[in-house]
């Protein structure tokens, strides 16, 4: 991705990551569910099970989750790309999922690449332009990870207010 920023530009460049992103990610998606579900289950049963039952959990809105999925920075894409046919999750919103919710670290990288393809020197890696540009990209790369923290604390309150409620005699969830 960083090379294709230096190569291509940033435009350009994101739009190519972001396509062929996603349809690697696809194309190990159907690979994986040809001839992977033995394998991915006899290895991972425990992580394949807990991703089972947050699917499940989560089935109303699959594609919001499975957003959230790709645009948490720790969560291992691999693992998505290989479990996905297993936990029945449909192509379309598998892909989907992965165009959008990978776009974002597909831009930083795409980005980072631009930048430092315009680097001639030693000096320039140290100048203000320079660094207040990486900086910016090093900022960008922590947003959806807050972000999703704060949304999760956030959630994770209202599900124990409600928990409260029940368990003090108010059954109205």
């Amino acid at each position: 991705n960083v090379l294709a920023g230096a190569l291509f530009g940033p435009w350009t460049g994101l739009v190519l990551c972001s396509a062929l992103t996603s349809v690697g990610a696809t194309l190990c998606y159907l690979l994986s569910g040809t001839f992977g579900k033995q394998f991915v289950v006899y290895y991972f049963p425990d992580k394949v099970a807990l991703l089972q039952r947050k699917v499940e959990e989560n089935r109303s809105c699959l594609f919001f989750f499975l957003l959230f999925l790709r645009l948490f920075p720790m969560t291992p894409n691999w693992f998505l790309n290989l479990s996905a046919p297993i936990l029945n999750i449909p192509v379309s919103q598998f892909f989907l999922s992965v165009l959008i919710g990978l776009t974002p670290y597909n831009f930083i990288c795409v980005q980072t690449g631009a930048i430092l393809s315009q680097i001639t020197s030693l000096d320039a890696i140290f100048s203000w332009d320079t660094l207040l540009k990486l900086l910016a990209m090093a900022v960008a790369a922590l947003i959806p990870g807050a972000l999703i923290k704060k949304y999760s604390q956030k959630h994770l309150k209202l599900d124990e207010d409600k928990c409260a409620r029940f368990l003090n005699g108010k059954k109205s969830l």
